[in-house]
């Protein structure tokens, strides 16, 4: 049943967001024509203007309206440590988590044949140079600890092998409050894997 085709079409857009399917995006449309429709237009006028006008960092390609982004302008961050992560959404989580002061550098996306993402696609040419360029002591790999995030993560150690860098991966083991009965075997290994010393005779 098509009550309204503008409605419809106002449904079909919200779909283009994660995780937003038709219902969801009827009650969204739903509620912004009923109840909120001038905080709906300041919606759409922000989202216009941060198409138009968002683009990436030269530096540390995340999302950015300006020429560098707000971390990489910033001269405290720790510019001798780099981070590479897949998307600026793990630029969030790490920030929002704190205890990170270096800056980063975001593929927006990891090495995947089958979906034709290669190299090239996640600007490694621009990493080499960037940390070719020097003033860079520490390369944190921060990929998802998925095949392709470890095949991303691989590749990128083969690019900087060469240079003076210290190479470093993030652990990936247990969580906080997490017990090893209900965790998984590839979980537990990585957690081995990455184990610290904590004491005891050298």
């Amino acid at each position: 049943m098509h009550i309204s085709p503008l409605i419809d079409r106002l449904i079909e857009a919200l779909q283009v967001l994660p995780g937003v399917g038709p219902k969801s995006a009827q009650r969204m449309a739903l509620a912004i024509l009923r109840q909120n429709r001038t905080g709906g237009g300041r919606l759409a006028d922000t989202l216009r203007e941060a198409i138009e006008k968002v683009g990436y960092c030269r530096r540390c390609r995340t999302f950015s309206e300006l020429e560098y982004c707000g971390i990489c302008q910033d001269a405290r961050r720790d510019r001798q440590t780099l981070c590479i992560v897949e998307s600026s959404a793990d630029i969030f989580a790490i920030e929002h988590a704190g205890g990170y002061r270096g800056t980063y550098f975001v593929l927006h996306g990891r090495l995947s044949p089958i979906d034709g993402i290669g190299p090239d696609a996640l600007g490694l040419d621009a990493l080499a140079e960037l940390v070719g360029g020097g003033g860079i002591e520490e390369v944190i790999l921060a990929t998802n600890p998925t095949v392709e995030g470890e095949a991303t993560a691989h590749y990128i150690t083969e690019i900087l092998r060469h240079t003076d860098v210290r190479l470093s991966r993030i652990a990936h083991g247990v969580p906080l409050g997490g017990e090893l009965e209900y965790v998984d075997g590839g979980t537990i290994v990585h957690a081995l894997m990455g184990r610290r010393r904590i004491g005891g005779a050298d």
